[in-house]
């Protein structure tokens, strides 16, 4: 297998079974995938049915799903800068719920700025930081 896959030009990823922070994104990505109801108990039918799933889970994750990392907007909020309306939004509904009844907060409001920016694979010499901040 490791010839095939050197003969195709594909650097073969050294990740160690149950070992979650040898590729977080991957591991992350995937239990979101195997975790939503939709996702079949036993196999895929054929290759096709695998497909059409994948494409739903793909268009419901950039699409629906909240993300933590970036202050629960979707990727696709994000991507076309809606989540810094959105995120001004909440916070404005936050700081009026905060005003009406101040006895139920013990302290400040979330912390609702957009996030900055997120890379998966930093440049050398930038400080990992940024990877900790979004995950």
């Amino acid at each position: 297998m490791l010839a095939t896959l050197q003969e195709l030009g594909i650097m073969p990823s050294l990740s160690r079974p149950s070992v979650s922070n040898d590729n977080p994104y991957s591991e992350s990505l995937f239990r979101t995938l195997k975790y939503r109801p939709e996702y079949p108990e036993k196999a895929f039918l054929n290759i096709a049915t695998s497909r059409r799933w994948v494409d739903d889970f793909v268009c419901w994750y950039n699409n629906e799903h909240r993300h933590s990392g970036i202050k629960f907007v979707t990727p696709a909020q994000r991507h076309t800068g809606r989540d810094i309306e959105i995120l001004a939004q909440r916070t404005r509904l936050y700081h009026a719920a905060k005003a009406r009844h101040p006895e139920r907060w013990s302290g400040n409001i979330k912390n609702l700025e957009p996030v900055g920016s997120v890379y998966l694979n930093p440049e050398k010499g930038k400080a990992n930081s940024k990877e900790v901040e979004a995950a």
